[in-house]
């Protein structure tokens, strides 16, 4: 498994899916699955094979999940 780098605060890029996985602690198919859902930021269509998500859209979505906590 390969060392994902941190991103300085603020920075804006595409994860691809390891890392969305490694930030999230989520797998494939639960990612995919909250998706379906709307509980999930969607992917963006990179190539025919080939998408990410947009880095600022997980973290909004982390930083919600850890406001909400009881």
């Amino acid at each position: 498994m390969s060392q994902i780098p941190a991103l300085p605060p603020g920075e804006r890029r595409i994860l691809r899916r390891e890392e969305v996985e490694a930030k999230t602690g989520f797998k494939r198919a639960h990612i995919y699955n909250l998706m379906k859902k709307g509980q999930f930021p969607k992917a963006l269509r990179l190539g025919v094979r080939a998408v990410g998500w947009d880095s600022t859209e997980i973290d909004q979505w982390i930083t919600e999940r850890l406001n909400n906590r009881a």
